[in-house]
């Protein structure tokens, strides 16, 4: 199964940045989120043609982690869901499942129901997953993440593209047993950061590729890199790369660019010039984060919506 949906093939285009929204929708900072109006925020987005939601899967609390959100508090499956159910067009996505920490089998069940039941609207962002807490919570070493990671992703596309296949690993086997429902085209698979992998691995098995917040300077040796070794891979084809990246949208349009954690501090005209930037190097899409802005997460939706988007449509 190669066929990816319309949502994947409508979300990321070469040469082109379209944009989403990491959940929560809250400026929330250092206190746990409340996730109080989420469902009118992401009505909103949608309304302001923001193309898609991303959700972070994490297990447990864990203070050292500085996460307060401890990703958007509820699984990220079911509060994909239930997204997804508030809304009619915006893709819902996992940035990113942690595989090792998921048996394969009920993760395949789990993305091609949401898939059938939303169709041409979610894609799966993969890790291998880095709290200690999680690991320990499941008892499973994280030191062997690695191979973890690789064994589950074998058998969730087994399991999600054959029918009735037949293998055995270290979660369990099938043997004349077959999964239903099976997705009606490819679910999009996005690896996220290095998977404890190297980037040969990337660029062969993942749809796109999900990598953390750079300087457009440094970010374009690496896309051109991964885009080298996609094409060894497979030839003239295109993946999507894909960035989070925070920002601090502040209400006069024409304030100075500052740097802030892993992202920026500025106004829409500021916005608009690195969003360019960051086109030019290569990247897809963007997946702003609002948890350490200084407005009300809507107006920073609306401003946006209104003048940043329609600059790169």
């Amino acid at each position: 199964m190669t066929q990816y949906h319309e949502g994947y093939t409508n979300l990321f285009q070469e040469n082109k940045l379209s944009f989403g929204l990491s959940i929560p929708l809250e400026n929330y900072r250092n206190q746990p989120p409340t996730m109080e109006h989420q469902v009118e925020r992401v009505q909103l987005a949608e309304k302001l043609n923001f193309q898609a939601l991303w959700l972070q899967d994490v297990l447990l609390e864990d203070p050292t982690f500085e996460d307060p959100a401890t990703g958007q508090i509820f699984d990220s499956f079911i509060y994909a869901t239930y997204l997804a159910s508030h809304t009619s067009t915006i893709k819902v996505g996992t940035a990113a499942t942690v595989l090792p920490l998921r048996h394969p089998l009920r993760t395949a069940k789990e993305i091609a129901s949401i898939d059938h039941l939303f169709p041409d609207r979610f894609i799966l962002g993969v890790s291998s997953g880095d709290r200690r807490k999680d690991f320990e919570g499941l008892g499973i070493p994280i030191m062997e993440r690695s191979e973890w990671f690789r064994e589950a992703f074998h058998d969730l596309n087994l399991a999600l593209d054959t029918e009735f296949p037949t293998f055995s690993s270290r979660f369990g086997t099938m043997n004349k047993s077959n999964l239903v429902p099976k997705p009606a085209h490819k679910i999009p698979m996005l690896m996220t950061g290095y998977c404890q992998q190297t980037l040969d691995w990337v660029a062969e098995h993942g749809d796109g590729w999900m990598f953390y917040p750079q300087r457009p300077s440094q970010q374009i040796a690496l896309i051109q890199q991964y885009r080298e070794k996609v094409r060894s891979c497979h030839g003239d084809v295109f993946r999507p790369f894909i960035m989070p990246l925070p920002i601090d949208l502040v209400k006069d349009r024409y304030s100075p660019i500052e740097k802030i954690p892993a992202g920026y501090r500025t106004g829409v005209l500021g916005l608009i010039k690195i969003l360019e930037q960051y086109r030019l190097a290569g990247v897809n899409h963007i997946i702003f984060g609002l948890s350490a802005g200084s407005r009300h997460v809507e107006e920073v939706i609306h401003d946006i919506g209104k003048e940043v988007i329609p600059h790169f449509q």
